[in-house]
C-alpha cells in the first residue's frame, strides 16, 4: 500500500472512529477505570476496534492504548508501525468539555512520519506528511464523503482533492501579542506554572490558554499558539499524530533536557518531557 492509500486509510479510519465516540459521548455513558485510575469509556473501546479494523488491512503492526500489551521483545523489531491513541483526552470527554481527539501516526524508523488528528465534536481533521505538509479540514461534505467512501482507486488523485479543500498550516502567522503559551487543561504541573511565570518576568505579557488532547499541538501548528510545554509525562500514543502535524506545519517539537528529537518504539513507552514552538513569522 503506497504513502496516500495510507493516509487515505488512517484518516478514513479516523471519521469512521470520532463518529462513534460521538454517539457514546451523547449517551448516558458508564465509565470504567484503569489500574492507573485514567478513565476508560465505551469510546475507547468502540474506537479502538474500528481503527484496528481499517489498519490491519495495511499490513503494518499497530501500538494502541487500548493493546498496548505487546512486548518489546516483539516490538524491537518493527521498522514501521502505527501508533494510535483511540480517545485522547478521555477526561475532557467525561466532562463533556468535548477536547478529545481521535490520534493516528505511522512511526517508521522510530519518527513519525505520517499522522491524524481528528476532533470529533468540531468536526475538524487535522492531517500530514513530514514530506508534504499539515492540513486542516473542516468542510463537512469532505468529512462525510471520506467517512462513507469505499478505498479511492486513485489514492494521489484523492489526497489531491483533499489538499484543495483544506486549508495549508500554519494559516496564522502574525506576531502575536501578547505571547501564547497553551498548556494542559487536565494535567498541569508546577512545572509548568513556574515556566509560564519566567516568560511573564521576560516578556511582561502573556496569554494561557488551556486545552485538552492532541488539539494542543494543532494550535502549534495553526500558529494560534506560540508554545506548548509539555512539562509532565505523556506517553507515545499521546504525542505521535501531533507531533507529525507540528513538524509537517514547519514547527518544531523536541525533548525539553536535551533539545533533541523525539523517538518512538521505545523499550519504555513513556515520553521525556518536551516543548513545541511555533514556526516563526516569516520563516520559510
Amino acid at each position: 500500500m503506497d504513502r496516500d492509500a495510507l493516509l487515505l486509510t488512517a484518516i478514513r479510519a479516523s471519521i469512521r472512529a470520532g463518529r462513534a465516540t460521538l454517539d457514546v459521548y451523547q449517551s448516558d455513558h458508564a465509565v470504567d477505570y484503569k489500574e492507573d485510575r485514567s478513565p476508560l469509556t465505551a469510546a475507547d473501546t468502540r474506537s479502538h476496534e474500528i481503527i484496528v479494523g481499517h489498519l490491519t488491512a495495511t499490513g503494518i503492526p499497530i501500538l494502541s492504548e487500548e493493546g498496548k500489551r505487546i512486548p518489546y521483545s516483539e516490538r524491537r523489531s518493527w521498522q514501521r508501525l502505527w501508533v494510535v491513541d483511540p480517545l485522547d483526552g478521555t477526561k475532557e470527554f467525561v466532562k463533556r468539555l468535548g477536547e478529545f481527539t481521535v490520534n493516528i501516526a505511522l512511526v517508521e524508523n522510530q519518527r513519525p512520519t505520517l499522522g491524524v488528528v481528528y476532533v470529533p465534536v468540531k468536526r475538524v481533521l487535522y492531517y500530514g506528511r513530514i514530506e508534504d505538509g499539515a492540513f486542516r479540514l473542516v468542510e463537512t461534505g469532505a468529512l462525510a464523503e471520506l467517512a462513507a467512501g469505499p478505498s479511492p482507486g486513485d489514492p494521489a488523485g484523492e489526497i489531491h482533492r483533499l489538499n484543495s479543500r483544506s486549508t495549508s498550516l500554519p494559516d496564522d502567522c502574525s506576531t502575536h501579542a501578547p505571547f501564547v503559551i497553551v498548556g494542559s487543561r487536565s494535567h498541569a504541573t508546577e512545572e509548568l506554572h513556574a515556566f509560564v511565570e519566567q516568560k511573564r518576568r521576560e516578556l511582561g505579557a502573556v496569554s494561557f490558554v488551556s486545552a485538552g488532547s492532541s488539539i494542543k499541538y494543532c494550535l502549534v501548528a495553526e500558529g494560534r499558539a506560540d508554545i506548548y510545554p509539555r512539562l509532565g509525562p505523556t506517553m507515545e500514543w499521546d504525542t505521535a499524530a501531533g507531533q507529525v502535524i507540528v513538524e509537517a506545519a514547519g514547527a518544531t517539537m523536541v525533548r525539553h533536557d536535551t533539545g533533541a528529537p523525539l523517538i518512538y518504539n521505545k523499550e519504555e513507552l513513556l515520553n521525556p518531557w518536551h516543548v513545541v514552538t511555533r514556526r516563526k513569522a516569516g520563516a520559510g
